[in-house]
């Protein structure tokens, strides 16, 4: 029995020490095993690209004219990223909303995914998708309280500096289902089961809270939106669960970030069971979640954490202990571990303020996680100078995730 139980333990050391190697580097850990059947991986990437950041002040010209030319380092960077983990779908956070598509996420894909960038192999995704966002979006109400109704960014519907500032983009090797994309741009929060309305005491009447009850009236859920986008692998249907909630900070005692955070997190959480989700109805009115024995990913920067930072920990904390979410494996890098060496779950972090923000969540069902990662190479290793700074690429980190379609 011994010489039996020997091998088996150092079997199960050996493959335990292989994948400790490969954490965070797609290119080693892909070739390090090769299953029987279809895999796909699915990443989120805040890539950072708005007009602001290239010296535009109140609209996307200024990122519209780097995404043409094709010659702007930092973007050339973020491809550089992309074409190295080299994910069949792919959600980008704050990428500006362009509704000429050829001039925006047409651009992108076109100018620098289908380039080498420093000798790597172009990537091409043949199927893109984008729609509008909340952020920038104005009202005629005065959201931020500081006494001026339909004041950009604070009365927008989603803080914004003009609409479609902090968009997101979805692209994807495999067909998108376009006639069965859900969006929930337009869900009230105030429709939510018990909401949690920012706090009593802070508007002319006690009862009604930071926003008065015509303000809350009005108020959308999504700072920028929710999309179920589903993806057809052969005969596999898989939704894409997309969203970008609000940070929870940047407000006072009302705690409507951090409120709006929580709820932003939680309407995914209610969207996974027919049980759940009667309350949810899209952008086209059709009410409902999921359908049962759904498989999907969960995938966005959602800006919480439930060890690090300042999100109310219950929201996060519900989606990653939802019986129908796997969670178990959660994608590290050795970058992240030596950015934060002193906080005990930097080597999960995505984030350089040190949290574990952007998530690729999928489901039990249907799918089987084979390996996962965070792209940030540590200081020693090759590619570190793409995540160096902001600058350099975006203060977020590309989380990645490899999956085997199990048979229906």
């Amino acid at each position: 029995m011994r010489c039996i139980v020997g091998p088996v333990r150092l079997l199960i050391l050996f493959w335990a020490i292989m994948l400790a190697a490969c954490a965070g580097d797609p290119r080693t850990s892909n070739s390090a095993y090769q299953p029987q059947g279809q895999v796909i991986s699915v990443a989120t990437f805040n890539v950072s690209l708005d007009g602001p950041s290239f010296g535009g002040e109140n609209s996307s010209d200024a990122l519209k004219a780097q995404l043409a030319s094709g010659g702007n380092l930092r973007i050339r960077n973020i491809a550089r990223i992309i074409q190295l983990v080299r994910p069949d779908v792919l959600l980008l956070n704050e990428f500006d909303h362009i509704s000429d598509l050829e001039a925006g996420l047409g651009a992108f894909s076109k100018n620098y995914l289908k380039v080498s960038q420093q000798g790597t192999q172009p990537i091409d995704y043949r199927y893109l998708y984008t729609e509008q966002v909340n952020s920038g979006l104005v009202t005629d109400l005065d959201l931020d309280k500081n006494g001026v109704a339909g004041q950009l960014p604070g009365d927008a519907q989603g803080f914004g500096h003009y609409p479609g500032q902090y968009g997101m983009a979805i692209l994807s090797r495999f067909p998108i289902e376009l006639d069965k994309v859900r969006t929930f741009q337009r869900f009230l929060w105030r429709d939510m089961p018990e909401a949690l309305r920012p706090g009593a005491g802070y508007g002319s009447d006690d009862n009604e809270g930071w926003y008065t009850d015509a303000e809350w009236s009005r108020l959308r859920l999504s700072s920028k939106s929710h999309w179920d986008v589903p993806i057809k692998v052969n005969n596999h249907r898989i939704h894409i669960l997309a969203s970008h909630p609000t940070p929870p900070v940047f407000d006072g005692a009302e705690d409507r970030n951090g409120k709006r955070n929580h709820d932003e997190i939680r309407f995914w959480r209610d969207y996974l069971q027919p049980e759940t989700s009667r309350y949810i109805y899209d952008d086209t009115g059709k009410r409902g979640g999921l359908p049962a024995g759904s498989s999907f990913v969960i995938a966005g920067d959602l800006n919480a954490s439930i060890v690090d930072g300042e999100a109310r920990i219950e929201g996060i904390a519900g989606l990653l202990g939802h019986s129908l979410v796997n969670n178990f494996f959660k994608p590290v890098s050795r970058g992240g571990a030596e950015n934060k060496p002193w906080l005990p779950h930097a080597n999960t972090h995505t984030a350089t303020w040190g949290i574990r923000s952007d998530y690729v969540l999928p489901s039990h069902h249907g799918l089987q996680v084979l390996s996962s990662g965070v792209f940030w190479p540590a200081m020693n290793e090759p590619d570190h100078d793409l995540v160096t700074s902001r600058h350099a690429s975006s203060d977020h980190r590309l989380v990645w995730i490899r999956l085997l379609l199990k048979q229906p």
